[in-house]
């Protein structure tokens, strides 16, 4: 048997037939899921500037893996032209937030599993995996850490500085400091009690405070 009687037979030519109703049925719910992965991603997102083309990226990734998957899954021939083709694409676009990369796997598995005939694994699995997310990711932000910046004059308003911040805030820890003739700076890590943040006009009102600046800390910490 030569290499062309192998392409030739009539196992890699065999085609399984999808019937128009799973097809429809398919792309309809990767829509669904893809708009809840878009809906998911729209609640939990904390960063600096909210990109809607992403959000339409998370839909259209869910249903373009589907029909990718159903190609593969009726043609052998396709399948194998499909590894070939897509071991040479190359993706250049940078990821800025680890969890927008979650979400890229996300709406990947979830057209994979879709295709796959699994439908109720997928649509269990990512009404699972979207409650998981919007209970942590949406914690309330008084409880992340803070960072408070406050310039002293002297040693004595520098404690009573510090004093009067751990009497207000759950944690308090000193981050740096810096010292120079006359002024004293201060970066403390703090984890607030309440959604109030009043505490920083009084401390900067304080004797020897020439200022107090509260910073929304959204780098990584250990907990």
């Amino acid at each position: 048997m030569t290499f062309n009687d192998i392409f030739k037979s009539s196992f890699l030519e065999t085609m399984n037939s999808i019937s128009i109703l799973d097809m429809f049925l398919t792309m309809v719910l990767a829509f669904g899921i893809g708009m809840f992965i878009f809906f998911v991603y729209k609640k939990t997102f904390s960063g600096v500037m909210y990109s809607s083309s992403f959000g339409v990226t998370l839909i259209a990734l869910t249903m373009i893996t589907s029909i990718l998957i159903l190609a593969v899954t009726s043609n052998v021939v396709l399948s194998l032209g499909m590894v070939g083709a897509l071991s040479i694409v190359r993706f250049r676009t940078a990821i800025k937030e680890p969890l927008d990369l979650a979400f890229l796997f996300w709406a990947i598995a979830a057209g994979i599993i879709l295709a796959s005939g699994m439908l109720i694994l997928a649509v269990a699995g990512s009404v699972f995996i979207g409650i998981i997310l919007l209970i942590f990711v949406n914690r309330k932000p008084y409880l992340n850490p803070y960072i408070v910046v406050i310039g002293c004059a002297d040693h004595e308003s520098e404690q009573n500085a510090i004093h009067f911040l751990k009497s207000q805030v759950k944690r308090c820890t000193v981050k740096s400091k810096t010292a120079q003739k006359g002024s004293i700076e201060l970066n403390l890590e703090i984890r607030m009690k309440e959604d109030n943040t009043d505490f920083i006009n009084t401390l900067a009102d304080m004797e020897g405070v020439s200022s107090a600046i509260l910073v929304s800390y959204n780098g990584e910490y250990m907990g």
